[in-house]
């Protein structure tokens, strides 16, 4: 018999806040991450502005020698986790520390240190004088590794990796793993630190992100007539994923179940995304088929909305096959349009998202969007401008990445 699994602890470290209380705040009230970039100069890049962390020092939460041996997407990672653990406030001393894992995920993984090294090589004197720590702060599933390390936890233990899906894919692992009863707790979400000359260069050759230089604020602005790319973002989302009889037993706090979730690729395009939102049709059926519910049972859908022009309107028409005619009982929001687009880790805050709408009754805003495209059908319930009060009994997340990866999770409240 499948074990049920619910969420006990939530970290954030975000484009909105360092803690979870500032970021939730900050996307109820509509603020916007954006900036112009502060990593870099980038004057001579088409795009200049994304959504970097504030008044983050991460030695403030990471002493010298762990910081010495991780990239940022790592140390991003061990923040977030951090504060999750606290929050959920379960105690390893009482338990099989191999019932204890991490299922992390980061689309990229170490960019920083990769062009550091890489740099420092053919700008010297041709001696190959690379770091020890070179492949270590680089490799993807240290994040989940240093996690390991740092708690103590012996349990499963790997990275996931789907591009802009990939959070949301490690959450649906953590979420199979502990309902077969292969583990008891899972940390897992996600971390991205893709704010670097090299990465932002290559979305931004592609033409991907918004050149709105000149209202960074605005530029992330779903499904408006005048969107013209995403804000990329930096971060880490993680979630506490635990057996919902353990967390009941030591009578933790529980923000929600995680009720379904699935993935299904497009088989498209390489960095499109179906047209005709198949994929993401199927996968949005299948995870709620596996949560018992249908589409019109969903109060709150979180879109991956990242303020592309095909993009937003492929996962508009994936909702509206599934919806067949009723899709005005959903509330629809698109909050990367406040917090830029974290690629990896865009799906573990957004998860948090969709609880914290849960425990609070309110669904927050799509901001930006003055003009809809008139591709968007006018029965569509966007939240817009402001945040709403609501009841969320049920939530949906989704997320698409490059390679056609479609993941889709459910949750409800318990």
């Amino acid at each position: 018999m499948l074990k049920r699994v619910v969420v006990t602890g939530l970290g954030a470290l975000t484009p909105l806040g360092n803690k979870v209380k500032d970021f939730w705040q900050n996307v109820v009230d509509g603020k916007s991450g954006a900036a112009r970039i502060t990593h870099f100069d980038p004057s001579l890049f088409r795009t200049q502005f994304a959504c970097e962390l504030k008044d983050f020092n991460v030695s403030d939460f990471l002493d010298r020698a762990d910081i010495k041996r991780t990239d940022p997407f790592t140390q991003y990672a061990l923040v977030a986790a951090d504060e999750a653990i606290k929050d959920s406030g379960f105690d390893l001393n009482a338990m099989d520390p191999f019932d204890v894992g991490v299922i992390w995920g980061s689309g990229q993984g170490g960019m920083e240190t990769f062009e550091e090294q890489v740099r420092d090589y053919t700008l010297g004197d041709g001696h190959p004088r690379f770091s020890p720590f070179f492949v270590p702060k680089l490799i993807t599933n240290m994040a989940s590794g240093m996690i390991s390390i740092r708690n103590g936890y012996m349990g499963i233990n790997y990275t996931t990796v789907s591009a802009c899906a990939t959070s949301n894919t490690a959450i649906m692992d953590a979420f199979n793993y502990i309902r077969l009863g292969k583990a008891k707790v899972i940390i897992t979400g996600g971390s991205e630190a893709p704010i670097t000359p090299a990465s932002f260069g290559g979305f931004s050759s592609m033409k991907a992100m918004s050149a709105r230089n000149d209202d960074p604020q605005g530029a992330s602005r779903p499904f408006d007539t005048e969107r013209d790319g995403f804000v990329m973002g930096e971060g880490a989302g993680a979630l506490v994923l635990e057996e919902y009889e353990h967390a009941v037993k030591r009578g933790a706090h529980i923000y929600g179940e995680v009720r379904g979730a699935a993935m299904t690729a497009d088989a498209y395009h390489m960095t499109a995304t179906h047209p005709e939102g198949l994929g993401a049709s199927k996968g949005m059926q299948l995870a709620l088929q596996e949560a018992g519910v249908s589409i019109t049972d969903v109060d709150y859908l979180n879109m991956h909305a990242t303020s592309t022009h095909v993009g937003d309107l492929s996962e508009l028409k994936a909702i509206l096959t599934l919806t067949k005619g009723e899709e005005n009982k959903i509330k629809i929001g698109a909050t990367k349009s406040m917090t830029g687009h974290l690629l990896g880790a865009a799906g573990a805050i957004e998860a948090i998202i969709c609880l914290l709408a849960m425990r609070d009754s309110v669904i927050p805003p799509t901001i930006n969007t003055t003009t809809l495209d008139p591709a968007v059908p006018q029965s569509l319930n966007i939240v817009l401008k402001e945040a709403i009060d609501h009841q969320v009994n049920l939530t949906m997340s989704n997320t698409f990445g490059f390679g056609g990866h479609n993941g889709i999770v459910v949750f409800g409240k318990v």
